[in-house]
């Protein structure tokens, strides 16, 4: 050991406890409490030891400035730093850390060119630029602080975390290193590897090992559905999401989109369950459906025969000039029909149509068919208020530009028929019996009646019709209960979202930095020679 080391551990002897010591150096110059160490520095500081290649050591201040090849372990943590330059006061034991910065905690890394460390709170905070590597993870942003003893770190402005299957951007996130967990403040977008979409206006927490989302005011996105809810969860090993206040789930392909107030959904199954004053628009090329009822549950499938949308309690339906209700309701995608069960009701205009249960087939996106069956009852008001009505086992309804154009009823039919003059005089009331027959309607409104198979009835001028001729046994005018698009709204109306919100995705990713000073002036230097010359 030279002469100079000799002295230098000689010195150390005599430092208090919170004092800075010198374990080694190669060459010692100076003194009057200020000395330079070179060549294979080492000192202490308590528990932690620092090396570097030279060192300015203010000896009444306690503090030193590192140059070259710095690092500080601690003897009692895991906490390890290098760098190219640092300052370190053993007063206050806060490390200014300077390029080329590497901060250790345990299987956590902090890269950075500017970082400032207080051993006493455990502490890191850096500055201009910083990228975090764990076992999962790589996080980067403008700004960050790293509490060791909470394992947590804050990241903020331009915020990035990438893993092997998610890239995550936002402007405030916080990552806790032992669960591997994140929750962010303010908008959050998120691409996954297939290509889905995770976007959040209000914030997000993220268990990045177990997959698991929670998203406020947020949406996902894939290529064949949309889902949004105020708070939406989402366990990606499980594939499921659930979503609470103001649920949405759009289908790209059936072009249908569920609301309500709470929704699950299972992606492995294809199966979705919405609740709470739920509503559905299907949308056609011309115009929408709308229903909305209590609980709605949705089965997609691969086979077209598994693909169904139910709808249970408090039904209600519209469609242009048609709607109508019942208790429950099923559309089967195979055949493109929709069944409405337990006291079913249809209205188009001034018709209404009902029947223990009612089928109808949708061709072309119109409405092309409906089948009534059992009880099947048809009530039309003419222009006078008079109510034209027919009856039967079964009755198929024909449609033709979204309005009913024909009628055919089969088994034990029965009719009243008023017979108009114009519009406004009526010249007397046709009462049949009959197997089979035939309504034929333009507009809405009854035109022609005919009877087949032996029909049996009677003609009765107006003053020979009396009150109690005037309807067949089970007649209900319904149309108090006809439901609007006024009442569809009242049932819910669906939260009004941005339409192109604003997305980290969307911006360049190259940041293009202005000129420095120096550079500025070495420009105008160069354009003042050139105009010179």
């Amino acid at each position: 050991m030279s002469i100079a080391c000799l002295f230098v551990v000689g010195l150390s002897t005599v430092s208090a406890q919170n004092t800075l010591e010198i374990l080694n150096a190669e060459l010692l110059q100076g003194a009057g409490g200020f000395e330079r160490l070179i060549s294979d520095v080492r000192m202490k500081h308590q528990n932690t030891l620092i090396y570097c290649d030279s060192a300015h050591f203010f000896r009444a201040e306690n503090r030193a400035i590192l140059y070259g090849n710095v690092r500080f372990v601690d003897q009692e943590d895991p906490v390890t730093t290098t760098s190219r330059y640092a300052e370190y006061d053993g007063a206050t034991k806060v490390a200014k850390l300077r390029t080329n910065v590497v901060f250790k905690n345990q299987s956590t890394s902090l890269y950075t060119d500017f970082l400032d460390y207080n051993r006493v709170t455990g502490v890191a905070n850096y500055f201009n630029k910083g990228k975090v590597v764990d076992s999962v993870n790589v996080l980067t942003s403008k700004e960050g602080t790293y509490e060791t003893t909470l394992e947590k770190i804050t990241f903020s402005r331009m915020v990035e975390l990438v893993n092997p299957d998610y890239t995550l951007r936002t402007n405030f996130l916080i990552y806790y290193t032992i669960p591997k967990t994140s929750e962010t403040v303010g908008i959050t977008n998120i691409i996954a590897k297939g290509g889905e979409r995770l976007n959040a206006q209000k914030g997000s927490y993220y268990d990045t090992e177990n997959k698991i989302f929670r998203f406020y005011d947020g949406e996902v996105e894939t290529e064949t559905s949309r889902v949004y809810a105020e708070t939406l969860f989402y366990d990606e090993k499980k594939k499921y999401y659930e979503g609470r206040v103001n649920v949405s789930v759009y289908n790209k392909e059936r072009e249908i989109e569920v609301f309500g107030e709470e929704g699950k959904y299972w992606e492995d199954r294809k199966y979705s369950i919405v609740v709470g004053n739920a509503l559905v628009r299907k949308y056609f090329e011309k115009d929408t459906m709308y229903m909305s009822a209590d609980t709605l549950i949705s089965q997609d499938s691969d086979k077209a025969e598994e693909k169904q949308l139910l709808a249970f309690h408090n039904v209600n339906f519209v469609k242009s000039t048609m709607s109508g209700k019942s208790d429950s309701l099923a559309y089967v995608y195979s055949d493109s029909t929709i069944h409405l069960y337990r006291d079913p009701v249809i209205w188009d205009n001034k018709s209404q149509i009902s029947a223990d249960s009612i089928r109808f087939l949708i061709a072309n996106e119109e409405i092309d068919k409906v089948y009534l069956t059992q009880k099947a009852f048809t009530i039309s008001k003419d222009s006078i208020g008079n109510f034209n009505q027919m009856k039967g086992r079964k009755m198929t309804g024909y449609f033709k530009d979204q309005k009913v154009s024909r009628l055919h009823i089969q088994g034990n039919g029965e009719s009243i028929y008023f017979d108009l003059i114009g519009d406004s005089t009526l010249r007397g009331m046709n009462k049949m019996l009959c197997a089979n027959i035939i309504m034929f309607f333009e507009e809405g409104k009854l035109i022609k009646a005919n009877w087949l198979v032996k029909p049996e009835g009677e003609f009765k001028p107006p003053h020979l019709i009396e009150e109690k001729d005037r309807k067949l046994e089970g007649f209900n005018w319904r149309e108090s209960e006809k439901p609007s698009m006024e009442t569809i709204n009242s049932w819910r109306m669906p939260k009004k979202r941005e339409k192109n919100p604003f997305n980290f995705f969307d911006g360049p990713d190259i940041v293009i930095q202005p000129p420095s000073d120096e550079e500025i002036q070495k420009l105008l230097e160069e354009k003042t020679k050139s105009t010179d010359n």
